[in-house]
């Protein structure tokens, strides 16, 4: 009985899944346009609510600050989307090749930047309103407290259950 020579051998992972490397990495690019699906709604939102503070009566009323600061709201919007739609564009790019697994990894890599600039374009976005609205000194509070939450949440909370897996 021969082996087909064009079936994969199922990887020696330890995770319960029996899978070719192919398979995983398809799954892993299924499992990852989901959270770029995700993603992309809430930059989606944002950047809309930055576009359209534009066009407001009293958006000529803002000092030279707070242009700045929305200026580079909007950048840091522009530029979330960009990295959000860069693993479809690698992918589209990329179609048929046979780099399924390269593009996962960029995806990856596109993904954990894409969550910091939208960290940064989120807490900015609240910040920003403060500041319109009350003040400075309200925008630097909100900013800190939301920062803290950003981290307990996506950076301490994964690395405590990752930790405890790890040691139980």
């Amino acid at each position: 009985m021969s082996a087909d020579p064009d079936s994969e051998p199922l990887d020696d992972r330890p995770d319960g899944r029996d899978e070719t490397p192919n398979e995983r990495a398809d799954r892993n690019w299924s499992e990852m346009l989901q959270e770029f699906r995700v993603l992309q709604t809430g930059t989606q939102i944002l950047t809309g609510f930055l576009l359209a503070i534009a066009f407001q009566s009293g958006f000529q009323k803002l000092d030279p600050g707070q242009r700045t600061f929305y200026l580079a709201l909007v950048v840091l919007a522009a530029l979330s989307a960009i990295v959000a739609l860069s693993p479809v564009a690698l992918h589209r790019m990329l179609f048929q090749r046979r780099l399924k697994r390269r593009v996962v990894s960029f995806g990856h890599a596109a993904l954990i930047t894409a969550l910091v600039t939208v960290a940064l374009l989120t807490v900015g976005v609240v910040a920003f309103i403060f500041d319109v609205v009350v003040n400075d000194a309200a925008s630097t509070f909100v900013a800190v407290v939301l920062s803290v939450v950003i981290v307990v949440l996506w950076l301490i909370t994964p690395f405590l259950m990752r930790r405890r897996r790890e040691d139980g």
